[in-house]
């Protein structure tokens, strides 16, 4: 099989095609009612997700990252159908490619944490096509520099491309201006003086107090 027909690896505990994302009132409020799911094992379905793919591919689903993610569900969910890339293109509505098929299903694919910054507006579906081209921890890494920095998505594909290439993520990101790991946090005023106090009686920096304390914690 080759690497365009392959089936994307998946991080997802739920079915491919459910909603768990865009059906979550917590995450996309009242647009959670409109969320559709696809069933790879339902030939209706299928056949919906099909039609979907089709619109998708040619803007007429909507420009909105709700709607992207409806739309990268129903590749998901075609690709599952299908058993391959290929076929999944050859059945959708219209002419769609298999490069774009693969893209989108690899969206759905990311893990929840990370679908749920799409569904929020925090991450440009856009970048998640090239968060989704990175594996491992790493897609994760690249996912929150783009929560917290104002990456473009031409930095995200860059950042993507270098790594798949064999650069390391740290690097790449620090000849983008992100520091990995820099996170600002705002801290209740006792919380803030007790840090810093533990961390001056102790001989420490601030930062290694709060890893520390987060590492036990998580």
């Amino acid at each position: 099989m080759t690497d365009e027909e392959r089936l994307p690896p998946t991080d997802r505990e739920s079915p491919v095609g459910e909603p768990v994302v865009r059906g979550d009132e917590r995450v996309t409020g009242e647009h959670a009612r409109e969320a559709v799911s696809f069933d790879p094992d339902d030939p209706d379905s299928v056949a919906e997700a099909a039609d979907t793919v089709g619109a998708f591919a040619r803007n007429e689903l909507g420009d909105s990252h709700l709607y992207m993610l409806r739309g990268a569900a129903a590749c998901a969910a075609l690709v599952r159908a299908e058993n391959s890339y290929k076929a999944a293109a050859e059945r959708a509505d219209g002419d769609v490619g298999v490069s774009f098929i693969r893209k989108w299903a690899r969206v759905h694919d990311l893990p929840r944490a990370v679908r749920e910054h799409v569904a929020a507006g925090h991450i440009p579906p856009t970048a998640a096509k090239h968060i989704a081209r990175v594996g491992g921890d790493d897609r994760y890494l690249l996912a929150w520099a783009v929560v917290d920095n104002d990456l473009t998505v031409r930095d995200v594909r860059q950042a993507a491309s270098a790594v798949n290439e064999g650069d390391a993520l740290d690097d790449v990101l620090e000849e983008l201006g992100v520091t990995p790991g820099e996170l600002t946090v705002t801290l209740p005023s006792p919380v803030y003086r007790d840090l810093r106090r533990h961390a001056t009686v102790s001989d420490r920096d601030a930062d290694d107090v709060v890893a520390e304390a987060l590492r036990d914690y998580l």
